[in-house]
């Protein structure tokens, strides 16, 4: 790494803040992107990876196992900075663990260009993402459903979602939707909200709606997720084949190792707890 110079000589937040720069150029979440972040990369080795084009124009992030035969697949649901290079890895992550992950790209057409994830902004961010209503995020789910059936590599049968913040929300919904996931992982996603003109439900709105288990991985530190609302979501779950695991310590974003909240232990458990949930499930 080049050395940054000033008259007083180089200073720890100069190299800090060159790593952020690092990090926002290989394609990580600008907005969010911490000055010190060490994010995991996961190699492509064993892998085929890259960019489809579903049925629609909807762009999608593909990994899968080189190997032939049928996989188990997941749909990995993107947070607000769409599907930038976390994601992508998140996708490799499940790819070296046997799966066919991937990542349609929910707010391409209010973000055709696919300037989210430079984008710092948040006003700009959210205005983006409110273009992407429910029943439009729920058809570029079932489009993906779709494909996913129709490849020869993937296992029709053996079909999951998880998603992170906005798209731990879109989790809940989708397994309450769709009978053909079989199983889904919500990372923090909001459990309630304002229904609006037109409205809209959410998590707390479909528990008696769910047709795949869903392991819901929240923080007792999310300022936007109250502990009261995760607790009540737990009370509407009992006695369901769903659950919520709560990370006293962990903040909201606490898988995300690129974000300054990070939480590696919380983290590798509950991705642990994840992929034991799915294959409990038959994914």
């Amino acid at each position: 790494m080049a050395t940054l110079t000033r008259p007083d000589g180089t200073e720890p937040e100069d190299l800090a803040l060159s790593r952020r720069a690092v990090l926002i150029a290989a394609g990580y979440a600008a907005f969010d992107v911490a000055a010190n972040a060490q994010p995991i990369t996961t190699p492509d080795t064993g892998l085929v990876t890259g960019w489809e084009t579903l049925p629609g124009g909807l762009p999608a992030f593909v990994a899968r196992p080189a190997a032939k035969g049928k996989h188990p697949a997941v749909i990995v649901v993107n947070e607000i900075f769409g599907v930038h290079e976390w994601i992508k890895d998140v996708c490799r992550r499940f790819a070296q663990a046997g799966y066919v992950a991937i990542a349609p790209e929910y707010f391409f057409r209010g973000d055709p260009e696919r300037k989210l994830p430079t984008m710092t902004d948040f006003p700009a961010i959210r205005a983006i993402v409110a273009q992407a209503k429910l029943e439009q995020v729920m058809g570029d789910t079932k489009t993906t459903l779709d494909w996913l059936a129709a490849q020869k590599f993937v296992a029709a049968k053996k079909l999951a979602i998880t998603g992170f913040c906005w798209g731990g929300g879109i989790t809940w919904m989708a397994a309450a939707r769709f009978p053909e996931l079989k199983a889904g992982g919500a990372w923090y996603g909001g459990l309630k909200g304002n229904p609006g003109p037109e409205g809209r439900r959410f998590p707390m709105d479909v528990v008696d709606d769910l047709k795949a288990p869903v392991l819901g991985l929240y923080g007792g530190q999310d300022k936007g997720i109250p502990v009261a609302d995760v607790e009540a979501m737990q009370a509407k779950l009992k006695g369901s084949k769903s659950s919520i695991i709560l990370y006293p310590d962990a903040d909201h974003g606490f898988l995300a190792d690129y974000r300054p909240s990070y939480n590696a232990a919380a983290g590798k458990d509950a991705w642990g707890k994840l992929l034991a949930h799915f294959k409990a499930n038959g994914v």
